[in-house]
């Protein structure tokens, strides 16, 4: 069964980069993929061969020969690097399409390109990005659908999930709960058990404030909001450490010892996740019924149609995405 590959905003590297790892499909042994968008954001970048398909069986039969594109619609006049509203449009309708095709069983996994909030907010959108906007299309609550950054290639692999994603910091405060740190756990224990065959993960929980609190002599909320939280999680009976301090927490030595590390804030994860390993890191979207990931940057308009777009996280994301559905149909 093929995947889709949503081709994001077509004025960014999505397409560039869709295109380089169907190039690469057979090093790196991909799952064959069908990419949704305009067709003619790849022409403008890529010299290769295209078949345009409309079925995921068509797509499937072409890939070994061509990069099957599923043409979603034309979005005008395409320049790399200069976004517009038709191309917001196409974006948000080919990520309506592939969640359909996701969800109806046709694909196997969906993996999203990046695309511009900005644009996407004058078309009419109305969600924080694709993760909230995919789990309302799955039926899922928000607090349910847990993005987890990750890298199997590093050693050891490290997988990282913020607890708030797309607020300001000093919001952060604020918005964190007993409550939304027990779903957020809980949803990566679930997802790691279901998607990575790992039964009981080890959790670790970073600390909000410079070394933990220093037992509440540098904020409060380790007090009373993550402390609490950990140890209702450590009564569910998961195998949870924390609150520690986020200074330590990502060195090999130390994260070596978890299978994935909460943090309390957007940069608190990213930071470490694409210093250490950006060619490599995959955004990972957990407690959905489909399976989605998204290689972990931007849509670069200031290098697309350039030629100089690493192909490097798609290509990992569309091979986790095999991996997570292998072990999925192995689990089912």
């Amino acid at each position: 069964m093929p995947f889709v590959v949503t081709l994001g905003d077509p004025a960014g590297v999505g397409p560039e980069v869709t295109a380089r790892a169907w190039e690469a499909r057979a090093a790196h042994d991909l799952q064959p993929f069908v990419a949704l968008g305009d067709v003619e954001s790849l022409r403008a970048v890529w010299s290769g061969p295209i078949a345009r398909v409309d079925s995921l069986t068509a797509g499937a039969a072409a890939f070994d020969d061509a990069l099957p594109v599923w043409h979603v619609e034309d979005s005008g006049n395409i320049t790399p690097g200069q976004p517009s509203i038709g191309g917001a449009h196409c974006a948000l309708h080919a990520l309506e399409l592939g969640v359909g095709l996701a969800r109806s069983g046709e694909a196997a996994a969906l993996i999203t390109a990046p695309v511009s909030k900005e644009q996407l907010y004058q078309a009419g959108f109305t969600q924080a990005g694709q993760t909230e906007f995919i789990a309302d299309r799955c039926g899922v609550a928000r607090c349910n659908a847990v993005m987890m950054l990750a890298s199997e290639a590093l050693m050891p692999p490290l997988r990282v999930v913020p607890i708030t994603v797309h607020i300001a910091l000093r919001d952060v405060p604020d918005a964190l709960s007993i409550d939304l740190i027990h779903a957020k756990v809980m949803g990566c224990v679930r997802g790691l058990a279901r998607g990575y065959g790992i039964p009981h993960p080890r959790i670790a929980v970073a600390g909000l404030n410079p070394h933990g609190g220093e037992n509440g002599n540098i904020g409060q909320e380790e007090i009373a909001i993550i402390g609490p939280a950990i140890e209702q999680l450590r009564a569910d009976g998961v195998d949870i450490t924390g609150p520690m301090s986020p200074d330590a927490l990502f060195a090999p030595h130390v994260r070596g010892q978890f299978d994935a590390i909460l943090c309390m804030y957007h940069d608190q994860a990213l930071i470490p996740l694409k210093a250490l390993a950006f060619e490599s890191g995959v955004n990972v979207t957990l407690g959905l019924p489909i399976i989605r990931t998204s290689p972990d940057h931007g849509t670069a308009f200031d290098i697309a149609g350039r030629n100089v777009a690493r192909p490097g996280p798609m290509i990992a994301a569309i091979a986790l995405a095999g991996q997570l559905a292998r072990q999925r149909a192995a689990s089912d």
